[in-house]
Formats: structure tokens, sequence, C-alpha cells
């Protein structure tokens, strides 16, 4: 055995440790170890919306042989925000880990944007208010007009969302709305801004930056999201506009597997277009949308939402992003489309808030469901079931085809149309409104809102 004696310098001088061994026994041996002079090295890296600490942690290791050695690594320091983010990625095998389990250092966050970014969030989650979503592609946006006969035109688009966006007492139960990049750009037909329209109701302008998706190299026909190449200059820009939050949007199929591969690419991406949207000032939407593609039971979403979310986390916290400052937008936590047995809103519920439990913490200040394909009444139905009880975070909805399936069978393109196309908008949002708040009853629906409006493989 040997006993070890450490001396330490005053602060400023090198550092040595010697160590003195004692005889063990007729055949004892006599090791050295001496460890050369080493300067702890602070770093201290700051850019416009973060200040990253990282320390300089030595190891020793020392051969009973011939050689000794010393060895150095440097440990970079997750955020403080996410202390519970102490697990290993879930494709890492146990003993695989890189990182050190030296004590963290809290990291300081230094952006000029931190306060704003909260109150906006805080905003959009507020009690009985929800996101009206119309930021469809052109594309996807033509095939919503041609289901009531229109032409994909950039005046009958602006027609639509004109006939949305201007929706008196909307504010009253929509909170925010993300815009396509051509609506937040586009002025009514009466010259005002669209994003002044929403504005003057209380409502926060949003936009949806991501680039689609595209086929996802190396990987099981899945897909990934493009759009971080000039994010940041978009992202200024969009804000200069208005805009105050952003959507990004990519997608996990279970059918497909999911890949390794596909859910970090998709943690990554969401991570980083976090971290760049509140580097210029917009509140950002995570949204890894889990493809109700399939005939899965709910226990296989839940395993594979657990993972995925596990995975999102991670890599929020290694970009260092605010979770005060963000919005989720998770699917709901259902069977596969084809499955055989549907779920009751009060399983669905169930499930997924075991889910965002086990992994959401309660610094993000709200989740927005979307509804994926669901029927409106499913959809409200739900969300009213999620409410039920206190959540740690505000409980609430994003919807798309949930809020404008019952507009487009009003409007039917006619002007005359429009007062009772802005009458069915109203119902659906305070049906949603209600479900929020935990109040909502399905007595008096339409036959129309009982339709599901899934589609496979929907793209936006």
């Amino acid at each position: 055995m040997f006993q070890s004696k450490k001396r330490y310098l005053e602060k400023g001088q090198n550092r040595h440790l010697e160590k003195t061994p004692t005889p063990f026994g007729s055949s004892a041996h006599y090791l050295r170890l001496i460890i050369k002079p080493l300067h702890c090295l602070r770093t201290i890296l700051e850019t416009n919306s973060f200040l990253t600490l990282s320390v300089l942690s030595i190891h020793t290791h020392r051969s009973i042989t011939k050689s000794s050695m010393a060895s150095a690594s440097f440990v970079k320091l997750n955020a403080s925000s996410s202390p519970w983010i102490g697990q290993r990625s879930f494709n890492q095998r146990p003993g695989s880990s890189s990182r050190s389990p030296a004590a963290r250092v809290s990291v300081i966050r230094a952006g000029s944007y931190s306060d704003e970014l909260v109150k906006t969030a805080k905003t959009i989650a507020s009690p009985g208010r929800g996101i009206l979503a119309i930021d469809e592609s052109n594309a996807t946006c033509g095939k919503r007009l041609a289901s009531i006969g229109l032409d994909n035109t950039e005046a009958n688009r602006q027609a639509y969302r004109q006939l949305l966006l201007t929706t008196p007492g909307l504010g009253q139960y929509i909170s925010g709305s993300i815009l396509f990049e051509e609506t937040l750009f586009q002025s009514t037909t009466d010259g005002k801004k669209m994003v002044d329209c929403l504005r003057e109701q209380n409502i926060v302008p949003g936009i949806k930056v991501d680039k689609g998706l595209v086929p996802l190299p190396g990987s099981n026909n899945e897909s990934w999201c493009q759009g971080l190449d000039g994010l940041a200059s978009r992202s200024a820009e969009y804000y200069n506009q208005g805009a105050r939050f952003a959507k990004w949007r990519t997608v996990v199929s279970i059918p497909c597997g999911p890949s390794a591969l596909a859910v970090k690419e998709a943690a990554w991406g969401l991570a980083r277009y976090a971290a760049i949207s509140q580097d210029n000032g917009l509140v950002p939407i995570v949204e890894p949308e889990i493809l109700l593609d399939g005939d899965h039971s709910i226990d296989t979403t839940l395993e594979v939402a657990e993972r995925v979310w596990a995975e999102v986390f991670y890599y929020l916290a290694e970009n260092n992003v605010l979770f005060e400052g963000i919005l989720l937008k998770p699917s709901m936590v259902t069977p596969g489309a084809d499955h055989k047995e549907k779920a009751d809103p009060e399983t669905i519920a169930k499930y997924t808030l075991t889910m965002l439990k086990r992994r959401v913490p309660p610094a993000v200040p709200g989740i927005m469901f979307l509804s994926g394909g669901q029927s409106e009444m499913e959809a409200t139905l739900n969300l009213h079931a999620m409410n039920q009880s206190p959540n740690p975070w505000h409980v609430s909805f994003s919807y798309a085809r949930a809020l404008q399936n019952s507009v487009l069978k009003a409007w039917q393109g006619q002007p005359e149309n429009v007062e009772a196309a802005q009458k069915a908008l109203l119902t659906r949002a305070k049906a949603n409104s209600l479900a929020q708040l935990g109040k909502y009853s399905a007595e008096g629906e339409s036959e129309d809102a009982k339709k599901g409006m899934f589609v496979k493989g929907y793209t936006y």
C-alpha cells in the first residue's frame, strides 16, 4: 500500500503532487509519479446571446510497470436551466459516454432578448387562449383552396388569410398566429399590414422558418428538416417585420423505425434552430411531430415519444437554449391511425401527460398541441381531458386543420360568406378555449366537426 501526501503552493505558482511510497513486505518496490506542472485554463467565450464557461479537467493515470502518463481533457458544461438533464443520449450505451462526471458549472446567459422572450412566451401561453396556425406553404394552401374550387393564386391566398386574421373578437381565444412568409409581408386589400391586424387584437405574430422536409441519406426512408442556412439573417428580418415567435416542424415516423440517426438529426436541428431564433428575439416553437401513420399501439407511441423528447431536451441544453423562452408543439400520444383499437380522450390524456411529466421541465411555459389529422371535435375533446387537473405548464392548442376545416366549408370562396366563415372560426376557437380551461362540452357539435382529417404522409 502507498500513503499519499499532497502539497499545494500559493495561487499563481505551479502545483505539484508528490507521493512517497512506504515498503510493504520484503519485496517492496518504489514507485514515484511526477506530474508535470500544468496551468489551469479557464476560457470564457462570449457571443451575442450566450456566455459559455468551460474548465480544464486534469486526469492522471499511473502505470505499475515502466511508464507513467498525465492527460487533460476539456469539458463542456451544460446550461443551468436544465440540471435535470443528467442522463445519456438514448442511443448511447452504458459506459460509452464521453462526458466527464465532474461537477457542472452554471452557464450565464447574457442574451439581450431574454426578458422579451420570456414575456412573449407567457403572453402566448395565457389562460383560455391558443395558437391559430395558418403557415401552410403555398402548395399546401393551394390544396385547401382546391377543396372549395378555388385556384391557387396569391389573391385567393390573401383573401382567405385576410378573412381569418380580421375576424372580430378572435383575440379573446387566440394568443398567437403562425404565418407563412408571404402572409407576414402581406397587407389586406385595404392596405393594412396583416401583422397589424393581429396586434390590434393582442395576438402575437409568428413565422414558419423551416424550408421543408427532404430525404435523410443513410436512414430507413426517413426525412430531415432543412433551413438552418441563412436562418439568422432571415430571423432578424422577420423580427423587424413584427414576428415575435417562430416555428420549425420536423417529423418522426414510427413505421420507419424510427432510426437513431433520424431522431438525433431531428433533435439537433430543432436545438440549433431554437438557439438561433432566441438569438434574434424570436420565441422558438419546438415541434418534433410524431406522425399518426401506422398501425402501432399507443404504448409504442409513448415509447417513441419519450425517446424523442429526451433527445430533444438534451440538445436544447447543449445549445444553451433558454427553457423559459420556448414553447413546445408536440403530438398527442395516440395509437397509429390504422391501429384496430381507438383510444378515448381520457386514455390519450393519461398517456400524453405521463410522457410530458417524464420529459418536460416545468420551466417551459407552454405546451401547444398540434392536431395532426384528428377531427375538430377529437382534438378539442382530447385537449379538454388533459386540462381536468392542474399541469406544470400551460396546456393548450396550436391547430391548423382543426380550426380551419369548418371555415373553408362555410366560406366557399364567396365574398358574401365571409361573415359566416368568421363565425365558424370563432366557434372552433371558443370551443378550444373552453377545452384549455377544462370546461368544454361536445353538445351541439356538427357532424362535420366529427369527421377525421388524417392524410397519410401529410406534408405542409
